[in-house]
Formats: structure tokens, sequence, C-alpha cells
């Protein structure tokens, strides 16, 4: 994976001014360019469209800089049809015009290039079962919210708190088949993993697929498939977040998985009173690379 995002970076580099071929490199490299963009953006620490807007309009500065070319012409070179659109396009990263770049030398915010290297870490084991699965239905109450990073997202603690305590009880009775207990289920995530994008958020369970659903619940088909699951125990949601970063980091780079399409799911095993800690399992959709 690491050869693979570096081969990625070089790409960039190759054809900044061009539309990238994202499947088309995963295919070359034996993966797929939804596992390509997630593990990207989880080591990088910001999405492949970012990076890519970044380096373009730092070549760009350079450009405008020496003084070579029009503007038209620098802008054009670098994938956009009108200076308007190339404008808007380099203030929001260096947050001055191009005018204002090409007189005064900048202000200007510089993005290096990138180099993933593997650092030797996994000190500590990770918790993890590979199980394959028979397809099964996610069913609760669902919600859009916008993804959040680190800490506790008040859209989801929002909508938990307005169920009432007698709706989890009912649907813990519903609940017949793993994952069990009352799940938090994030589906259709942006592959760049965009803090702010949105996703759909399911407080439910799961059941088998001819289990009878209230008509009040969503629900949510999951086919057949297999599954890394990692188990996490301390600060909640702290340890929950530093398992989830791990995987990037540590787990997928050294064992011969990666992630496919599909919604993650996190299973509450057990907790304090306050919520304060809580011992939890992430499942992540995985298939052989």
């Amino acid at each position: 994976m690491i050869s693979a995002l570096n081969r990625l970076v070089d790409l960039v580099e190759e054809h900044l001014g061009e539309e990238l071929d994202l499947d088309g490199l995963a295919r070359e490299l034996g993966t797929t360019g939804y596992h390509l963009r997630r593990m990207f953006s989880s080591l990088a620490g910001m999405p492949l469209s970012d990076y890519l807007r970044r380096r373009r309009m730092t070549v760009a500065a350079a450009d405008l800089v020496r003084g070579e070319h029009d503007l038209l012409d620098i802008a054009v070179r670098h994938g956009y049809g009108s200076t308007e659109a190339f404008g808007r396009a380099f203030r929001a990263v260096h947050g001055a015009g191009p005018g204002d770049v090409r007189r005064d030398g900048g202000p200007l915010r510089a993005q290096p290039q990138l180099r993933f290297r593997l650092t030797v870490e996994g000190t500590t084991p990770m918790d993890t079962r590979i199980l394959d699965r028979p397809a099964f239905r996610l069913l609760g109450h669902a919600t859009r919210v916008p993804l959040i990073h680190h800490g506790v997202n008040p859209h989801i603690q929002q909508h938990i708190a307005a169920l009432p305590a007698e709706e989890h009880q009912r649907l813990k009775t519903l609940g017949d088949t793993e994952p069990h207990g009352l799940l938090q289920v994030c589906d259709d995530l942006d592959p760049d993993n965009t803090e702010g994008s949105e996703l759909t958020y399911l407080h439910g369970v799961a059941v088998n697929p001819d289990t009878p659903a209230p008509a009040d619940l969503t629900g949510i088909a999951v086919p057949a498939g297999r599954w890394a699951v990692f188990r996490s125990t301390g600060p909640y949601p702290q340890a929950l977040q530093t398992t989830w970063a791990a995987t990037a980091t540590e787990w997928f780079p050294s064992n011969p998985w990666r992630l496919r399409p599909g919604p993650s799911i996190v299973a509450v095993l057990d907790r304090a009173a306050d919520f304060s800690t809580a011992t939890c399992e992430l499942w992540l959709p995985i298939e052989p690379n």
C-alpha cells in the first residue's frame, strides 16, 4: 500500500494539469480507487482532491512569480478553463489573488510533495478478527450528519438523545444477528473522508434478511461479505477513534486486505454509566488485496 500511495503521488506530479485517472492507476496497482482514496486521506490528513489542488496552486504560484506566461496560459496549464475559476482556486489555497502574488511575490502557502514511508510501530497488538458474514440488514433511526474526525460528534449525540429510553429497548429486542447490541452505523461516506462531508448515520441493530421490519424504521441492506472486526477499550470516543486511525496507519499497510464499499459499524459491548469509557467493536467491510 505504501508503494501504491507513492506511485499515486508521482502520478499527481506527472499530470498536474490533467484529469487524474485514479481508477485506472488503482487497477494497475491491483487495488481499487475507493481504497486508495480512503488510505490517502487517512495517512495524509487531507483528501486527495485537496492535495491535488494545493500542489497545482503551488506550481502555479512559481509560474506567476517567474512572469514568463500570462494569467490565462497559466490557468489552462493547470487545468482551469478561465482566469476567474483559477483565481478562486488560487486564493482559496494562498489567501491572495494571482495578481497580488505576481506583483508582490507572495504571500504563498506552498504544499510540499508528499512521500509516504513505513515506520515501525505496532508495538501494541491490535485485537482483530476476520469474519465471513451472510447478508443481513441494519434497522434503526437514520439521519444525515457531517463527518467529524476528533471528539464527540454533537449531531450524532443530538440524534441519539432525541430517542426516548423505551425506543432503545425496542431496538435491542429487534436485533437477532451479529453485530449484536445497539449499533452506530456510518454509511454513504465520502471516500476522501473529508471532514465536514455528509454521511448517513443510523442508530439501530442488525437483523436477518427475513426479520419483519417496523414501518417507522430505516433499513440498510448489507450484502454477504468479509469483515475485519477491531476491539477497543478505554476513554470514549478517544480510544475508538485511535483504533480507527490505526487501521489505516498500521493494520491495512501490513495485511493483505483492502476496504470495500459498505457501512462501517460500531458495536458498544460495555460502557461506564456516564459513557466516559467503553469497550467497542469496529466492523469494517474488507476484501483480499
